[in-house]
């Protein structure tokens, strides 16, 4: 049955809110009739993506001020570490024990595949923090999203026809971020505790498979280039990545390359009671998104 969205101060709170799993967990919820409190460094902002979504309230993670009111009330909290972030003991430590002595009940954490043995992730340090501090946990640990291929990925693919990836020949275990919103909503409102969700789609697929998937969908030859990781760093780097997050793009398709991530599990498909979203039916539903930009205003034109 679905809640009234206003009956009651939320407390539910998701960071990351604008974000690709944070707006998809709010998407999910909402449909449950729930409207939690979204997490945003500029509420004002976000109001344009997030109206009617969340009860915007102010959050830093860089600014401990945000963290008591965000917090307040609260019992269940999803937490997305910022990509830029992986400073744990600076700025997680503060976070989370503040979350203790707020009362918050739950956290759950999106982590990544393979983060209890990864040591050099930032993931791992934040799963062990959460572990000393005795906070009820959900780790999400995640495959690798298939919406990187409609962000990061996006304008190599729509205004190049490449998949531009040193992955080499290795198959990659794909999941759509909003599949995963999904379950942190289900773990969330059912108030899951101390488990640990490896979370991947049904299918592994190499880099060609995908250029094959993305050619059929999208009707116009893709390719996937391989380049070596040199080529691959440089060509980043134009595109304004800075040289850290180039280098975690290097380590996970390094992981790829030596066949490490193909890991496939059935436990997204168990707790939605459903099958995973696949690659086509993703790329299906978004093809626009690698419309090429010339097509898009030629057809403006004839309109």
């Amino acid at each position: 049955m679905k809640r009234n969205m206003l009956e009651q101060r939320p407390d539910l709170l998701i960071t990351g809110a604008s974000g690709n799993v944070g707006f998809e967990t709010l998407r999910a919820l909402n449909a449950a009739g729930v409207m939690p409190l979204g997490a945003v460094r500029d509420p004002q902002k976000a109001r344009a993506i997030l109206e009617g979504k969340a009860i915007l309230v102010r959050f830093d993670f860089l600014d401990s001020s945000t963290y008591t009111g965000a917090l307040t009330g609260v019992k269940g909290m999803l937490l997305v570490r910022p990509p830029e972030i992986a400073q744990v003991d600076r700025y997680f430590r503060p976070l989370l024990e503040e979350a203790r002595a707020a009362g918050v009940q739950q956290v759950v954490f999106l982590s990544l595949l393979g983060a209890a043995t990864n040591t050099v992730v930032p993931h791992h340090k934040i799963e062990k923090l959460l572990l000393e501090l005795n906070i009820p946990h959900v780790f999400l640990r995640a495959g690798f999203f298939m919406q990187n291929l409609s962000t990061t990925h996006q304008a190599d693919i729509r205004d190049r026809d490449d998949v531009f990836v040193p992955a080499g020949h290795g198959k990659t275990s794909f999941i759509d971020a909003r599949d995963i919103g999904e379950v942190a909503s289900l773990a969330l409102l059912e108030r899951h505790q101390n488990v640990e969700y490896d979370l991947t789609g049904d299918e592994a697929l190499t880099y060609g498979e995908v250029a094959q998937i993305l050619s059929e969908e999208l009707d116009r030859p893709i390719r996937y280039s391989q380049p070596n990781i040199f080529k691959f760093a440089l060509e980043r780097r134009k595109h304004g990545d800075s040289w850290p997050f180039i280098g975690v793009m290097l380590g996970i398709y390094l992981v790829a390359a030596m066949g490490k991530a193909a890991q496939v599990t059935d436990t997204t498909r168990a707790l939605l009671g459903r099958p995973a979203t696949t690659l086509r039916e993703f790329v299906g539903r978004n093809k626009a998104l690698w419309t090429p930009i010339s097509s898009k205003t030629q057809k403006g034109d004839l309109e």
